[in-house]
């Protein structure tokens, strides 16, 4: 069975980092796609930033336009865990933040919610002005 439990949300002042981490069990990070996504209230849900590794190996790393330079994914295989480094966090990163994963993804697909096949319970993260 498949189980992705993120963790690390909060609340934080405008400017600040927070980390967020996605223990996954039952799938492999070192051969899939991870992404992480988020969504706010009335809002769809949108892809933050993916990546796609192949026998630990990573191929790509894909971001937000909103999001590049300020959030970094990666992951630790052997821990199986996906994270989300986030610095200069600006109020409009608010929103529940989610983990995904499924077994391929590429430059047109990586923010596409359809593809991902399993997805975890989501994190709040609350930024403040």
């Amino acid at each position: 069975q498949v189980q992705l439990v993120e963790s690390g949300g909060g609340s934080v002042q405008a400017g600040g980092p927070l980390r967020l981490s996605c223990a996954v069990s039952g799938y492999t990070v070192s051969s899939s796609c991870m992404g992480w996504f988020r969504q706010s209230p009335g809002k769809e849900r949108e892809g933050v930033a993916a990546t796609y590794t192949r026998g630990g190996v990573i191929y790509n790393t894909y971001y937000a336009d909103s999001v590049k330079g300020r959030f970094t994914i990666s992951s630790d295989n052997a821990k199986n865990t996906l994270y989300l480094q986030m610095n200069s966090l600006k109020p409009e990163d608010t929103g529940m933040y989610y983990c995904a994963a499924t077994s391929l993804c590429g430059s047109g697909s990586w923010n596409n919610v359809a593809i991902f096949n399993y997805w975890g319970q989501g994190t709040q993260v609350t930024v403040s002005s």
